[in-house]
């Protein structure tokens, strides 16, 4: 269940365990990518949540938090958009003023035709969201060249998402790198290995989150 509110009280256990529960499969309030309903959602708190009663929350506070004011700023408006399959468009049993027989033969078919739509849907895909740590050898390499060297990486069913430059000490800056995969088409082991492949570029790479969608 995706949690919809744009602002979270803090001691409210059922509103933390909601949103809770929503990051279980998703890296961000809105998905796979930072949106300004996270900024909304982050103001709420004073300080971190407790990772033990609330371990999916307590990673992405501290993931937004490594964000600044001007980056999450850029992150867009807080209005959210309904998505959906349009099942509701079927108007199952037709209108008032038609007589019991037309309207008989109508909701026969329009039955008929929702459950064609419904059979053809195709059952659900397993998926994964991973946040990857890619670090470099030393200061002298330049992080763009890490992620144009990453987001080259394709394979069917994977899809790369937001990245950010976060400094580790000695003037060392890492790249933070989102990715979803489709569990059955994407290896993680080859994932990881491809990454490492730029062994001029990347000294290491550590999962930072993983969540199934």
């Amino acid at each position: 269940m995706t949690f919809t509110a744009n602002t979270i009280d803090p001691n409210n256990g059922g509103d933390l365990k909601a949103f809770n529960d929503s990051l279980a499969n998703t890296a961000y309030a809105d998905g796979f990518d930072p949106s300004a309903r996270d900024t909304s959602l982050f103001a709420s708190f004073k300080s971190a949540p407790d990772a033990n009663k609330f371990p999916h929350v307590a990673r992405w506070y501290k993931h937004i938090a490594s964000y600044n004011d001007a980056e999450r700023k850029k992150w867009g408006d807080a209005s959210t958009s309904a998505g959906g399959d349009n099942d509701e468009d079927f108007d199952l049993f037709g209108s008032e003023d038609e007589d019991d027989e037309e309207k008989k033969r109508i909701t026969e078919e329009r039955l008929k035709a929702y459950a064609e739509k419904k059979a053809k849907k195709p059952g659900p895909i397993a998926k994964s969201n991973i946040i990857y740590d890619i670090k470099p050898w030393d200061d002298t390499i330049n992080i763009d060249d890490i992620e144009k060297a990453v987001r080259s990486i394709e394979m069917d069913g994977l899809v790369w998402g937001a990245s950010k430059k976060v400094p580790i000490a000695y003037g060392i800056v890492k790249l933070q790198i989102t990715c979803v995969v489709e569990d059955e088409k994407v290896s993680f082991d080859a994932l990881e290995e491809a990454i490492t492949g730029f062994e001029d570029l990347v000294q290491s790479v550590d999962v930072v989150a993983f969540n199934k969608v």
